[in-house]
């Protein structure tokens, strides 16, 4: 296995989302080169892809769009299917979201390993959150952790899963979009909402809901004064 780790390179994963964007502007200061890749795998709101694109363009960033179809077939659920609706409120704790897409993360990162390791890169980026799953449980720190390890032994490559947010909740995300002053970015041009707005959202749905509550808890919390 190479052991020797390049520490100017990283490879993020890149939705268009609060989060995947926050990051993509963390990475930059981070590392000499950052190479967004996305993913489509059918998810109704397409914009989240064209957003990614144009906040990959403006600021430089080279992006890739890989495409993950059979993921849709394989995993129906309300992100990829217009017949079902997004559950709203809080779901049973033996019981994950309708938006929970199975095998998602899993895919998703072992995908990107694929890429970084024809690049000669070790680092790769993720969005994920144990603080605000939402119910998922590849956004659990176990998963990551455990996923790194396998990566490393299927591809005898040493990889590196770098998680910022795992323990952050979403007032401390967007805080740490303010101190990066990309704020007015991450609120106005980035795509959370299940609906497919950008920016603010619908308001309504609960990935909204739970971007709004952070907001308001960030600037009660962290701009006082």
């Amino acid at each position: 296995m190479k052991d020797r780790i390049n520490k100017d390179r990283c490879v993020l994963v890149f939705s268009g989302g609060q989060d995947s964007t926050t990051l993509l502007f963390h990475a930059k200061k981070l590392y000499k080169e950052v190479i967004a890749v996305s993913f489509n795998y059918g998810q109704k709101h397409s914009l989240e892809l064209e957003c990614a694109k144009e906040l990959c363009k403006k600021n430089e960033v080279e992006h890739h769009i890989l495409d993950m179809g059979l993921l849709n077939q394989l995993a129906p659920n309300a992100l990829t299917r217009s017949d079902l609706e997004v559950e709203k409120g809080d779901v049973a704790e033996d019981e994950v979201p309708n938006t929970f897409v199975d095998g998602r993360n899993m895919i998703f990162l072992t995908f990107a390993g694929i890429f970084a390791k024809q690049r000669d890169i070790n680092v790769i980026m993720t969005g994920v959150s144990q603080s605000d799953f939402s119910g998922y449980p590849d956004c659990r720190d176990v998963f990551i952790k455990s996923l790194n390890t396998t990566l490393n032994l299927a591809m005898d490559y040493t990889f590196v899963l770098e998680t910022p947010l795992m323990w952050l909740d979403k007032a401390e995300t967007w805080n740490m979009a303010y101190e990066l002053g990309v704020l007015d970015i991450i609120k106005d041009e980035t795509l959370t909402c299940y609906n497919g707005i950008v920016g603010n959202g619908c308001g309504d749905c609960p990935a909204c809901s739970l971007r709004k509550a952070g907001y308001l808890e960030f600037k009660e919390n962290f701009l006082k004064g």
